[in-house]
């Protein structure tokens, strides 16, 4: 069984920043980059466990957001500086990250300004910016996340398709996250509202994606309503090295509702 997350802080230009590390300690760490209005606990902890159990995996709080200090950051681009400085001090040559969602536009920011500190990247539930064609986010997928706070039946609409099979799944993983002991306190509506700014100001990477030269997996829902799975499509086209997988009856949180298949076709990537 792999071991209890080690809680820790590490000094950064932005303040003192808040980690947790679970699992093995050798090897590549794996760096987790969160969704929109997230800390550190809002991922599953189940899954967690399950991904540790092969990988030493690190997440942390954004300045001014959960356990860190600091201010709340505006841009991409800073999000990416911190996730720089953080790499820099938990892996002795480079890490591999893991980006979900907002994490995923500031893990290819991070490629793209860092190359040297990444080996290789994960991207579930990301885009490269506004992309002209396509499908287009829900109307209602906004007003959603404009709330001041979120609530069970908000979650499994933004991040599960109304399946039997995808509800039930997506009622424990929320439910999981929610009950966690000692969680670091929310996102802030501050913070919140710079994250949407940040996303809004991105000029996304597609003009730049032939410069992304690691292994990239693509990770998509088939039927995301958030970040539409023809975004991810489009960018693994775009960049030299990538893998899209795509995964059925699931949403914006594929990588928990099939959570064990997930992680096979992780490690596989990570250790090819």
């Amino acid at each position: 069984m792999p071991p209890g997350p080690e809680i820790r802080s590490i000094q950064t230009k932005h303040g003192k920043i808040a980690i947790k590390t679970n699992g093995v300690e050798s090897g590549t760490p794996l760096v987790l980059l969160p969704r929109f209005r997230a800390t550190m606990d809002d991922w599953d902890p189940a899954f967690i466990k399950s991904l540790s159990r092969d990988h030493q995996v690190v997440r942390f709080d954004n300045p001014g957001i959960g356990l860190s200090q600091g201010r709340s950051l505006n841009s991409i681009k800073s999000m990416a500086s911190v996730a720089a400085e953080v790499i820099l001090q938990v892996a002795p040559r480079h890490a591999d990250v893991l980006g979900w969602s907002l994490g995923g536009a500031v893990a290819q920011q991070l490629a793209l300004e860092y190359p040297h500190l990444l080996r290789r990247m994960i991207l579930v539930g990301a885009t490269p910016g506004a992309i002209a064609e396509g499908p287009r986010q829900q109307p209602r997928v906004a007003k959603v996340l404009a709330k001041q706070e979120n609530d069970e039946q908000d979650f499994l609409y933004l991040f599960y398709p109304e399946t039997e099979a995808a509800v039930s799944c997506g009622r424990t993983s929320i439910r999981r996250i929610a009950n966690q002991p000692h969680r670091s306190p929310g996102v802030s509506a501050l913070a919140f509202m710079e994250q949407v700014q940040a996303f809004t100001r991105w000029p996304g990477i597609l003009h730049r994606a032939r410069e992304l030269k690691l292994p990239i997996l693509v990770v998509a829902g088939a039927h995301d309503i958030v970040a539409p799975a023809y975004c991810s499509f489009v960018l693994s086209q775009q960049v030299p090295d990538a893998k899209f997988i795509v995964y059925p009856d699931s949403g914006h949180a594929s990588l928990f509702q099939h959570a064990e298949e997930f992680i096979e076709d992780a490690t596989r990537f990570l250790e090819a």
